[in-house]
C-alpha cells in the first residue's frame, strides 16, 4: 500500500478512458472502438485528454492527488509515452503527498505484454490484467484474442514489472459447473497475484451476447448455478487468503486493496478525462457529475471548444447521499447511518430494520454494512432500502 494514505475528504484521484481495443469482446458494453490505423486519431486524443486536465484543474483549484486509473478499452495499448505525459501533467496539476498507486488495465496478448517494462518505466506500478478465463475454449466462447498459456506468460511477466498485480475472471460461462470452476479458480492462484476481481458472466442487450440469448442460440446459467459457483468463488478465495472487501474484489490484505476503487467507493472526487469517461467532483461547493463526449471525434472537439462535458449535473443532498448507499454497501466498510438518515431511513424502523432482522444488513457503530446473507442479493436489498 503506498504512503501517506489519501483522503478522500480533500484529495482528488483521477480516472483516464482510453477507448480503443483490439477486438471488441461480445460481452463487452463500454465506450470501445476497434484500434485499427488510428495513429493520429490517438495523438489527438492524448493532446485532448492533457487539455482536459488543465481545464478541469481550473475548475477545481488546488488539491491533491490521491490515484490514478487508466481503464477502457484496453490501456495497455497506449504508447507508454502517452502514459507518462498524463501522469506528468496530472502530477503537476495535482501534486501528491507522496508516492500513490497508478493502476492501468491490460490484456495478456505477447504483443502487449512485451510492453510491461516500459509502462512501468513510464510511472504504472499496479497493473490489471484481463486474464478471464485459463481454458482455451472459454476463451474462445468470450471473443478473447489470448491464450491460457499467453495469459500464464503475461501474469509471470506482470510480475517481474509490476510492485502490484490484480487479474480479471470471469465466471457463470455456458456449460460451467462448478467443479470445474473451482479447479480453475485454484489454478489460477499459484499465478501469484495479490487482488483478484471474478466477475459473474452478466449479458447485456445491447452487446453481440444479448443478441446471441435473445435469439435462443444459447442459454445464460441459472441462478442457482450461478449462486452455487458464487459461493464457491467465496470459499475458494477465502481459503487462499483473499478477503472480499467489495462484492467483486478480492484482495490478500489490506495493502493489496485497490486505493483507486476504494478513494471512489468512499465517495471521493475523481476527475474522468477520455471520451465517455464519468466523473465526481466538488465544484462551487456541491458534489456534481460529470459525462465527458461519448465519442471520440466529439470529445477532441469538445475540449477543444472548452466544454468537453456531454453532461453535468448537480446533485442535491438526497442524490448524493444514495450514491454514497449504492457505492459503501458494495464494501465491508458499509455506508454511514448518516448518509440514511439523509433519506430518512431511520435505524429502529421501515425497511433498515426488516433488512437487520432478516440477517441481510447489520448495524456497526456508526454504519451499516451488508452480511455475508446480504451481499449475494445486494441489489435486491438496495431496492428494498431505498426504493
Amino acid at each position: 500500500m503506498t504512503d501517506p494514505v489519501p483522503d478522500p475528504g480533500t484529495d482528488v484521484a483521477l480516472y483516464v478512458h482510453w477507448p480503443y481495443c483490439a477486438r471488441i469482446c461480445p460481452y463487452c458494453d463500454f465506450n470501445v472502438v476497434r484500434d485499427r490505423g488510428r495513429a493520429d486519431e490517438q495523438a489527438a486524443l492524448v493532446e485532448a485528454i492533457l487539455t482536459d486536465l488543465e481545464d478541469q484543474a481550473a475548475l477545481t483549484g488546488p488539491r491533491r492527488l490521491a490515484s490514478v486509473f487508466f481503464g477502457g478499452g484496453t490501456p495497455s495499448l497506449m504508447a507508454p509515452e502517452s502514459v507518462a505525459a498524463v501522469l506528468d501533467r496530472a502530477g503537476a496539476l495535482y501534486p501528491s503527498r507522496g508516492p500513490i498507486e497508478v493502476t492501468l488495465e491490460a490484456n495478456p496478448t505477447d504483443a502487449e505484454a512485451s510492453r510491461f517494462a516500459a509502462l512501468a518505466d513510464a510511472g504504472v506500478n499496479r497493473l490489471s490484467i484481463g486474464v478471464q478465463a485459463l481454458d482455451n475454449a472459454a476463451l474462445t466462447f468470450l471473443g478473447r484474442n489470448h491464450s491460457a498459456d499467453e495469459a500464464r506468460r503475461a501474469v509471470g511477466m506482470a510480475r517481474r514489472a509490476f510492485d502490484r498485480l490484480s487479474i480479471d475472471l470471469i465466471y457463470a460461462r455456458p456449460g460451467q459447473t462448478v467443479e470445474g470452476w473451482e479447479a480453475e479458480l485454484t489454478e489460477a492462484l499459484d499465478l501469484g497475484f495479490e487482488h483478484i476481481s471474478p466477475y459473474q458472466l452478466t449479458i447485456e442487450p445491447t452487446t453481440a451476447f444479448g443478441r446471441a440469448v435473445a435469439r435462443g442460440a444459447w442459454t445464460p446459467s441459472d441462478e442457482d448455478l450461478s449462486a452455487a459457483l458464487y459461493e464457491t468463488t467465496q470459499a475458494v478465495l477465502e481459503a487462499a487468503g483473499f478477503e472480499a472487501y467489495e462484492v467483486s474484489n478480492h484482495a490478500r490484505g489490506a495493502a493489496a486493496r485497490s486505493a483507486h476503487n476504494l478513494h471512489v467507493w468512499r465517495g471521493g472526487d475523481y476527475l474522468g478525462v477520455g471520451p465517455g469517461a464519468h466523473g465526481r467532483l466538488t465544484l462551487e461547493g456541491a458534489r456534481t457529475a460529470t459525462v465527458a463526449h461519448r465519442g471520440i471525434g466529439p470529445y477532441i472537439a469538445g475540449v477543444g471548444a472548452r466544454a468537453a462535458w456531454a453532461e453535468r449535473e448537480t446533485l442535491d443532498a438526497r442524490a448524493a447521499a444514495e450514491e454514497r448507499i449504492l457505492l459503501g454497501l458494495r464494501t465491508v466498510e458499509g455506508a454511514l447511518l448518516a448518509d440514511l438518515a439523509t433519506l430518512g431511513r431511520a435505524t429502529g424502523s421501515g425497511p433498515l430494520r426488516g433488512l437487520v432482522e432478516d440477517g441481510f444488513l447489520r448495524v456497526a457503530e456508526d454504519r451499516v454494512v451488508a452480511t455475508g446473507a446480504g451481499r449475494p442479493v445486494l441489489d435486491g436489498v438496495l431496492r428494498a432500502l431505498l426504493v
